[in-house]
């Protein structure tokens, strides 16, 4: 069976409606809040803005500022406002808070997500929802320790190395794009987000040509995927495509510069946004601040779902009127 998809990456899944929790219902009845049946996020992990979209003639990205720039809208100011780890940064994108949430993948988010809420106004099953990463950590994205949800309208996932359950190892970006491919097509969800693991993998292990590596291989990971959105007759046209990042890294100079990051540095919080689809205005730049917990909001609309309590706002300007 095919799933309508908005695009915002195969390992286990979880027990559906497990428990004792009250029954959740909703309030409201759904619908699309764009053109766009499927939304999906590409998380590049880690990247300075400085060897991005703000490197002059972005050499790094060819891909993404030569190929798609024209087609979507990008912004210059976009930010992780909150704690600038791995774990915080997906966190806030998947949920519209900011949490100090502890980073090695044994602390779940606090708050239901974008994949909870969704399947919950929607009615769709878990195979319209998809978490596809290179980070094993990450599978935490799919649960919540509120009690309401735990447990409960979960995506399905593929995270990490999947011989061991729920921490296997990271993996390949090239083995993650495969699976998030086999996903999309498969499955065509309506929800999903992919993690690739460069260039923070290559930044931590202290290797700078790795680091630039790893943006160009990435770059050319996410212009891979929309590719085979826009070769797909039924994700062509009706997917929202956004790309950005969890995090930056230290600048040059400050602590052990690229090599890390974790603090509210402008290289840690200065990140990168770039959306293409049918919902997105064409060859626009923004210069207005905005901050991951405002595209987990906007996400939301596009979904058809609110985020209750989120201080997130609808980047209005992202969108054609």
């Amino acid at each position: 069976m095919r799933w309508l998809m908005c695009l915002i990456v195969v390992g286990f899944g979880f027990a559906e409606e497990a428990g004792s929790a009250a029954p959740l219902s909703a309030t409201t009845s759904w619908a699309w809040g764009g053109v766009a049946r499927h939304v999906v996020i590409a998380v590049i992990d880690g990247p300075r803005w400085s060897e991005t979209w703000g490197k002059v003639g972005q050499p790094y990205i060819p891909r993404q500022a030569t190929e798609l720039a024209a087609l979507g809208t990008r912004y210059t100011n976009f930010r992780n406002s909150g704690w600038t780890y791995t774990n915080c940064g997906h966190t806030a994108i998947t949920t519209g808070f900011y949490e100090h949430i502890e980073n090695s993948g044994n602390e779940l988010p606090a708050h239901a997500s974008l994949f909870h809420y969704f399947r919950l106004a929607s009615g769709m099953p878990a195979d319209a929802t998809w978490l596809v990463t290179a980070k094993d950590k990450l599978y935490i994205l799919a649960d919540t320790s509120d009690a309401a949800w735990h447990g409960r309208l979960q995506p399905r996932i593929d995270c990490g190395v999947p011989a061991a359950v729920p921490l296997g190892g990271y993996r390949d970006d090239r083995a993650t794009l495969v699976a998030a491919k086999k996903v999309l097509l498969r499955f065509r969800p309506a929800l999903m987000l992919i993690n690739f693991k460069e260039p923070d993998a290559s930044g931590h292990a202290k290797n700078w040509q790795g680091y630039i590596q790893g943006i160009r291989d990435t770059d050319s990971h996410v212009f891979d995927l929309w590719q085979s959105i826009q070769g797909d007759p039924e994700l062509r046209d009706r997917t929202d495509f956004f790309i950005t990042n969890d995090h930056g890294r230290h600048l040059d100079g400050h602590s052990d510069g690229y090599v890390s990051h974790g603090d509210d540095c402008e290289g840690c919080r200065h990140i990168s946004l770039f959306a293409v689809g049918p919902d997105i205005a064409v060859g626009k730049v923004v210069e207005v601040q905005r901050n991951q917990v405002d595209l987990s909001v906007t996400v939301g609309f596009l979904a058809g779902v609110n985020l209750p309590g989120s201080s997130g706002q609808i980047m209005r300007e992202l969108l054609r009127p």
